[in-house]
């Protein structure tokens, strides 16, 4: 077939491998004459590219991350156009098979409008953000507000327009039923996130990198990756307040994003010697203080009304690592670990019933191991690029 892949978050392909990246690839594994169109990260590199033997369209965008919610907006809004241009400026053939987008964003919704009626290619949209309500949710955006009007309208033409979705649970499929029911029902099914199991360091590497750190005696809990309202990161830092009975016990944060200045207030006001926020790292050298961690942090707000699954699991089911989540009420991502056996929850805010279930996996050190080699074992059985690329396939045929 011949595929388009409309993206936002999209690192070069011959640098890095990422949740879309690895999706594309295995499209371009299997044969398939595949388009990706995607920001130019790189001011200097825009057009059309060969990364990793893969065709790239690099476009020039307004700064798109790492900004404020009115200029990633206003960046978003533009995307459709410059997408648009840059397929025509590059004379691209548009008569594609199949056009697949996720969300966010949801405004490339007139982008895949126009692909669709150029070709009669069919839409698989991969549904990840629920936006705008989830901005709604996190006080970004006023509900029923012109702004939130404008968006919803485009959401609905999106799942109106797809001839298929894929859900990251049963949990996002029931809530789009719900509140979308003039779509047809058949169009949705489960498509978890998916990723390449990466190979683990051996007992040698993990124990020096402990001892370089000084975490010989230390136990180690790991959140990586954005820090902003999404991550109530809150929950994490009043649990780490709850647990300065237990010396040894260690919390480490990586990352960046619209929170963290707030995150280093609160830090610095709580004056806690048992958690230290660093910067943000590369994959690779994320992955390697994964595993020299004992239990991967998962945090949600509280404030969601919609299911999240959060994609960070992926890394701690190939680190072999129990997960330690904070999940609002809404989302179904606790039954997930339980079905599993993967990991312990609590209800986001309840810092009494999340140190409970962390002494539970800090003095059994059994489960963890048990936990680990579950979300291993399910992640390399399950969720790889090419179990993603098949159920694709299957559900546009």
């Amino acid at each position: 077939m011949r595929v388009i892949f409309l993206g936002l978050a999209f690192p070069n392909m011959s640098k890095s491998k990422y949740l879309y990246t690895e999706l594309v690839s295995e499209f371009h594994r299997n044969g398939h004459d595949i388009l990706a169109v995607a920001p130019a990260y790189d001011p200097n590199i825009t057009g059309l590219q060969i990364e990793d033997g893969v065709k790239v369209l690099r476009v020039k965008t307004l700064k798109l991350f790492k900004v404020g919610f009115i200029q990633k907006g206003m960046a978003n809004l533009m995307l459709p156009n410059q997408y648009k241009k840059a397929l025509i400026d590059a004379k691209i053939d548009l008569n594609f098979d199949l056009i697949i987008t996720p969300t966010p964003p949801i405004t490339l919704y007139k982008v895949v409008s126009w692909l669709k009626k150029k070709s009669k290619g069919k839409v698989y949209l991969i549904l990840r953000d629920i936006f705008p309500q989830n901005a709604v949710d996190l006080g970004i955006m006023k509900p029923k507000g012109p702004f939130h009007a404008y968006f919803r309208k485009k959401e609905k033409q999106l799942y109106q327009k797809a001839d298929s979705i894929g859900c990251m649970s049963d949990g996002n499929i029931s809530y789009v039923k719900t509140h979308n029911p003039y779509i047809d029902f058949e169009k949705l099914h489960i498509l978890p996130n998916w990723g390449s199991i990466l190979p683990l360091d051996n007992q040698t590497i993990v124990q020096n990198l402990r001892q370089k750190e000084g975490w010989e005696d230390k136990f180690i809990l790991v959140f990586g990756g954005n820090i902003g309202l999404p991550q109530k990161m809150e929950n994490i830092v009043n649990l780490a307040e709850a647990c300065t009975d237990i010396p040894n016990i260690l919390f480490l944060i990586y990352g960046n994003g619209n929170e963290r200045g707030n995150l280093e207030n609160l830090l610095q006001e709580k004056n806690l010697s048992n958690i230290q926020l660093r910067d943000g790292l590369s994959h690779n050298d994320y992955f390697k203080i994964l595993q020299v961690a004992d239990v991967g942090l998962i945090s949600l707000s509280e404030k969601f009304t919609i299911p999240n699954i959060p994609s960070k699991a992926l890394s701690y089911y190939n680190t072999k690592k129990p997960i330690l989540a904070s999940l609002d009420k809404n989302t179904d991502f606790g039954d997930i670990l339980e079905k599993l056996n993967v990991g312990l929850w609590a209800q986001a805010g309840d810092t009494i019933a999340l140190k409970k279930q962390l002494l539970e996996l800090y003095n059994n050190p059994r489960l963890r191991k048990q936990m680990g080699e579950n979300g291993y074992e399910y992640m390399r059985n399950n969720l790889s690029s090419k179990d993603a690329y098949l159920t694709i396939i299957k559900h546009i045929n």
